[in-house]
């Protein structure tokens, strides 16, 4: 949604027209969201992709006429995206006329979400509504948000990040089997509105493991890491607010993580044994599960300020 709306506005502005190329980095989801806009209106696209695209990404991306070009493999999320960022740069002074797209910073890709909040503002009540997802770019829970409270202020926002990463300050804590960078960053996005956002989950890749397990054994819902991370805070929010709704948002399907998580269940930890750690300063952030009242603040340090005071 937010790949197509931000394409479909830069072509009704007249910033590209169909045969120019879009360019932009992903570690999966918006590549090939990005592919599928740039198919759909006759342009161009050229990604440069984390070492997690896999092979099925890799065919569906070949099949929409989408560059490709992979990082290898290395040792940290912060090296991979300051990899592909700077082999952007390159790409834009070999070519000038390329477009880039700038998911991270340019809030363009929040307009295609005002779509999904019309459909959930039809299907859900809004009074003592939870929205939970993934942080990421900031471009998909906080616009739902933001779209969401134009109709109802009071709508909450649950924002999940991996343990690593820098957004929401915990970059200290590493998790040495992260594979969920697509709702972290080792790099600051200007698209995040940290004052969005009410609650903030970390979670690591060995809870999140569980809730993706649980996720398909439960409701057979075969989805990604991320949404497993999504669906464990969700259903904490939901135990915190047993009057409210819950929504979370599943970012992607499970096909990509068979090897990585789901041929890992037998080691997948029983969810209702699973609690988080309330923190109320980032120093106390913890592996495998933290849960903080961020309470709207504008900042790292406002956030830190508003919870002690």
């Amino acid at each position: 949604m937010s790949a197509l709306g931000a394409v479909r506005r830069l072509l009704e502005a007249g910033t590209v027209k169909p045969g120019d190329t879009l360019v932009d980095s992903s570690s999966g989801i918006y590549a090939y969201a990005l592919a599928l806009a740039a198919h759909r209106f006759g342009l161009r696209c050229h990604i440069v992709g984390s070492t997690t695209v896999d092979h099925t990404l890799r065919t569906q991306l070949a099949i929409l006429g989408a560059r490709l070009e992979q990082m290898s493999p290395s040792k940290n999320l912060k090296l991979d995206q300051d990899r592909r960022v700077r082999r952007i740069e390159e790409i834009l002074r070999e070519n000038p006329s390329y477009h880039w797209m700038r998911q991270y910073h340019d809030d363009i890709h929040y307009h295609g979400y005002r779509a999904v909040a019309d459909l959930i503002a039809r299907e859900v009540p809004l009074d003592d509504l939870v929205l939970v997802g993934g942080v990421g770019s900031g471009a998909s829970t906080g616009a739902l948000a933001g779209f969401l409270r134009e109709r109802s202020p009071s709508v909450s926002l649950a924002g999940v990040q991996p343990f690593g990463s820098v957004t929401f300050g915990s970059e200290h804590v590493e998790d040495p089997d992260i594979i969920i960078a697509g709702i972290g960053s080792a790099i600051p996005f200007r698209n995040v509105r940290h004052d969005s956002y009410d609650v903030i989950h970390w979670i690591s890749y060995e809870a999140a493991l569980a809730g993706s397990v649980d996720l398909l054994r439960r409701h057979a819902v075969f989805a990604g890491l991320s949404t497993g991370a999504s669906y464990l805070a969700a259903r904490w929010e939901q135990r915190e607010r047993p009057q409210g709704t819950v929504l979370f948002v599943a970012a992607d399907t499970g096909h990509r993580y068979v090897d990585s998580v789901f041929a890992r269940h037998a080691e997948a930890a029983a969810i209702d044994e699973l609690a988080p750690r309330e923190v109320s300063t980032r120093d106390e952030l913890a592996l495998p599960w933290c849960r903080m009242h961020w309470a709207r603040a504008a900042g790292l340090q406002a956030a830190v300020e508003r919870v002690a005071g």
